[in-house]
């Protein structure tokens, strides 16, 4: 397949690109640089809102994934409903053209406040501008892609554990201070359950998802499973040989957040097993 990877040279895109090459798929990456993408790749630096007909300028792809997006760990920034209108118009050229397969970058905070696990019928109810706006893409592209008959997928993203120093995760904040010589990081009492799933992981499973058209809808891209935040912190710290130490207590839970939340894995698992 020849798939179109839109935000490529984010900390996501850097990843997925290369497992998408390594399955033996052509990818053209874009971004506004792309500097640290895979050398495999069709790289194209351009603003992917100014291109009149992205489908042809990209050199007609048969999947776009669509993994752009502005401040993804600032839930409140007002970038989410801003820029809101210019990927659903991004999505529509998309939908009116020839490609086969649309498939796009959720998230687990389009639900809500919510306790349990996450499938793809658990009703949305998203509380801060990020999980809305991310929410309203979805049931756009959704329309789209009915109306069109092209492929629908959308990737439900939950918490990614990596150790690079450039993403905003708490895990690349704890990797940053490490590097710091820091002695201290300021922490919750980390009492909530979360989804944690590898970065490596994550790659793998969202490249795996675009190179098929047999599962589609909302698919979790997930471990499957919760466990408390303050044991996989505390695990990614003696895994990478940090010195760092929690503090507890330093900052309260966010109101938003479930106390346990995890995503249904059964379709993931199912693109897994079937190549």
């Amino acid at each position: 397949m020849k798939i179109l990877v839109t935000g490529a040279n984010g900390y996501l895109g850097q990843g997925i690109v290369k497992h998408i090459l390594d399955y033996g798929n052509q990818v053209v990456a874009a971004d506004f640089k792309v500097d640290h993408i895979d050398a495999r790749a069709d790289r194209r630096e351009c603003n992917l809102f100014e291109i009149e007909d992205p489908y042809s300028y990209f050199g007609k792809p048969d999947v776009l994934l669509h993994l752009a997006w502005r401040d993804g760990f600032v839930h409140y920034s007002d970038a989410h409903v801003g820029d809101l209108p210019l990927h659903c118009q991004f999505i529509k050229k998309f939908a009116e053209s020839d490609v086969k397969t649309i498939a796009t970058m959720g998230s687990m905070h389009e639900i809500g406040f919510f306790e349990g696990s996450i499938n793809e019928n658990t009703p949305c109810s998203p509380i801060t501008p990020y999980g809305i706006a991310k929410n309203a893409l979805r049931q756009f592209a959704a329309m789209l892609c009915k109306q069109k008959c092209r492929n629908f997928l959308w990737l439900r993203g939950y918490y990614i554990v990596g150790n690079s120093q450039y993403g905003a995760s708490i895990f690349s904040k704890i990797t940053a201070a490490e590097k710091e010589g820091k002695v201290e990081f300021p922490f919750t009492m980390g009492q909530n359950q979360y989804d944690f799933i590898n970065y490596e992981d994550f790659c793998e499973q969202v490249a795996r998802a675009v190179g098929q058209n047999s599962v589609l809808g909302i698919v979790n891209i997930c471990s499957g499973r919760p466990e408390k935040l303050a044991d996989r912190v505390e695990r990614f710290i003696k895994e990478n040989g940090y010195k760092i130490k929690l503090k507890y207590g330093a900052f309260p839970d966010r109101p938003y957040d479930s106390k346990a939340v995890w995503g249904n894995d059964k379709k993931i698992q199912n693109i897994l097993q079937s190549v």
